[in-house]
């Protein structure tokens, strides 16, 4: 089972932030994550998504190539991969396991200009200490989440006061100001 949790900020570049500090983490293998969506609202009011292909699409392509490639072979083996393939990727998008379209939109819709928001679908697997760590350098606001109140309320304060700074935000800091 999984978690969506969409968590917005006050400027353009820390969703995409905390999404590479995550997808880092996922690599480590400290926790996983199903699908994942960045939105950005730019200056003009234009939304930008930048996403991920969820875990369904990728899991039904590699399924159907499998299941391709086992029944093709008879007859002829790269095209049953390729539709295999094809047919799997299609089975993963309509089984709609993750990210709405129509609820990014519906969130880029509400945000206020020069702001982001990061949507993810985090695997119950996961370390919710780690995920917490990797939070506590950025300020944000919870938007919407299915996780238990008290994982929620742990988010919600962990995103509410910046602790300590990013890696990538230390370098160069002016330090009198």
């Amino acid at each position: 089972m999984s978690n969506l949790v969409v968590i917005t900020f006050d400027n353009t570049e820390e969703a995409g932030k905390v999404r590479d500090a995550l997808r880092q983490a996922q690599k480590r293998g400290a926790l996983s994550l199903d699908d994942s969506a960045v939105v950005v609202k730019d200056a003009e009011g234009k939304i930008h998504v930048k996403g991920e292909v969820d875990r369904g699409v990728k899991i039904g392509a590699i399924g159907g190539g499998l299941l391709g490639l086992l029944l093709g072979s008879i007859f002829f083996p790269f095209a049953g991969i390729i539709v295999g393939a094809l047919g799997g990727a299609a089975v993963g998008a309509l089984a709609d396991l993750g990210i709405s379209k129509k609820f990014v939109k519906q969130v880029g819709d509400e945000l206020q200009p020069n702001t982001s928001a990061l949507f993810l679908i985090i695997r119950q697997d996961s370390d919710p200490d780690m995920v917490l760590a990797i939070l506590r350098p950025y300020k944000g606001k919870v938007y919407q989440t299915s996780l238990d109140t008290e994982a929620a309320d742990n988010l919600r304060e962990v995103l509410s006061k910046r602790i300590g700074v990013p890696a990538q935000e230390s370098e160069g800091a002016d330090e009198a100001g």
